[in-house]
């Protein structure tokens, strides 16, 4: 039975969704699941939720709480990682200062100002947690669900190319259920091939039962009760015909259409950063979660759609699985940089994860995907060597600053962020 360790688990519902699917996989029961976070308290709290579900499910687990990472990695098969360096102190920087600037970011973690210096935060971590992996468990697959997950995977490829290592995201999942409910068909009916890069992925192709669903779903854009419900993603599929993966709010800000004035964030219902919401989030998280803890009453395991199960799964037991997940481009997508990360189908077997070639993405498609790769490439090497310029033209390069700021006070921003996040930035010390 496999051994297990989540590095970053003191995030609440993440962390809660892995283990319940952990504790789901039929004929697979791990025979340890280690628990590390740096925060102790946080640590603690899914220390015990892991434990109830363990006793919940009578299963021959054992639970390992632990703030040391070598200790948590040790003899590991399998490493689910989700950190961000810094935690939230760091955030307020991230989002504030470019707002300062006139550049209002939906999420801000994983493209724009907020997302290439959430990679530059998390670069040493991540190095640091591939040393240790080589130390005490070198074949261990690293199973990434940090964000900005295509810096963290570039990143690791070029850095750490002998770690084993797949980024993990629940968008194209996610997206197709609510493709499934727009055309009003049955989820299970459809079938779908995606491929670009994380979170600007493409659904090529969308039929049922070999019959071509597009043209169903363009008649969609004729009705503006379902446009509304995504209106960025309909707008794209209007003018660059194809869906996109990533949600109305985060896919605004990975293009310059739609957040650079008030007036087009009101047209296409995007509303402003709620900053005070995003850092009460724990508290509630948890106050809700010790609350369940408190109660006799049984948690319940229920399998969620991430990833990270299904490839443990189908190693194990050989029940070979397809999954979307983020790969260096060796070739797969022909008409985007070699190297840079990508997001493909792949086929999990117990030989492992095997990639599939799409060829050619439409032009139009690959033109959006590399205007984010770009910076991409330029977050990566700023982040690897403390290159300052490599930063300031990452963002040069990101489509939202570009679409909002001059060139001068792109880097004025950058200074400013530097500076004010020193203390998580060694590599620029």
């Amino acid at each position: 039975m496999p051994r297990i360790a989540l590095i970053g688990a003191g995030s609440i519902s993440f962390a809660r969704r892995l283990l319940m699917d952990l504790l789901s996989i039929e004929g697979v029961t791990p025979s340890r699941v280690a628990l590390m976070d740096v925060n102790a308290d946080r640590l603690a709290l899914i220390g015990k939720l892991a434990q109830r579900f363990v006793d919940e499910q009578g299963a021959d687990t054992e639970v390992l709480v632990t703030t040391d990472t070598r200790e948590a990695l040790d003899g590991a098969e399998y490493v689910i990682m989700s950190i961000r360096a810094g935690g939230w102190d760091p955030r307020p920087h991230d989002i504030g200062i470019p707002l300062k600037y006139g550049i209002d970011q939906a999420v801000g973690d994983t493209i724009g100002p907020g997302g290439i210096f959430q990679g530059l935060r998390n670069a040493p971590a991540l190095l640091e947690i591939a040393d240790h992996m080589r130390e005490v468990c070198p074949d261990a697959l690293l199973l990434q669900h940090s964000n900005p997950m295509a810096i963290n995977c570039w990143l690791m490829s070029v850095a750490r190319p002998d770690i084993a290592q797949v980024g993990l995201c629940h968008s194209v999942q996610g997206t197709s259920k609510q493709l499934a409910g727009y055309m009003g068909i049955p989820y299970e009916e459809l079938d779908y091939w995606v491929a670009g890069i994380n979170h600007m992925a493409w659904f090529l192709r969308l039929q049922r039962d070999g019959e071509d669903l597009y043209p169903l779903l363009r008649e969609k854009l004729r009705d503006p009760d379902t446009c509304a419900k995504d209106a960025v993603r309909f707008e794209i599929l209007r003018h660059f015909g194809y869906f996109v993966t990533e949600s109305t709010a985060h896919m605004s800000e990975y293009v310059p259409y739609f957040r650079k004035s008030q007036e087009l964030m009101d047209e296409f219902g995007l509303k402003p950063r709620n900053m005070e919401a995003m850092s009460s989030r724990w508290e509630q998280y948890a106050g809700r979660l010790q609350e369940e803890l408190d109660s006799p009453e049984p948690l319940g395991i229920n399998r969620s759609h991430e990833y990270s199960v299904d490839i443990i799964e189908a190693m194990e037991t050989d029940r070979p699985c397809r999954v979307n997940v983020t790969v260096p481009n060796t070739g797969l997508i022909t008409n985007l940089p070699e190297g840079c990360a990508v997001e493909v189908p792949c086929v999990v077997d117990r030989l492992g994860v095997h990639p599939c070639f799409v060829g050619d993405l439409p032009p139009q498609c690959a033109a959006l995907n590399e205007s984010n790769v770009r910076s991409q490439e330029l977050a990566v090497l700023g982040a690897l060597h403390g290159d300052r310029e490599a930063v300031y033209r990452a963002l040069m390069l990101d489509p939202l600053t570009s679409a909002v700021l001059p060139l001068s006070e792109i880097r004025e921003m950058a200074d400013e962020m530097l500076d004010a996040q020193r203390q998580w930035l060694p590599q620029f010390a």
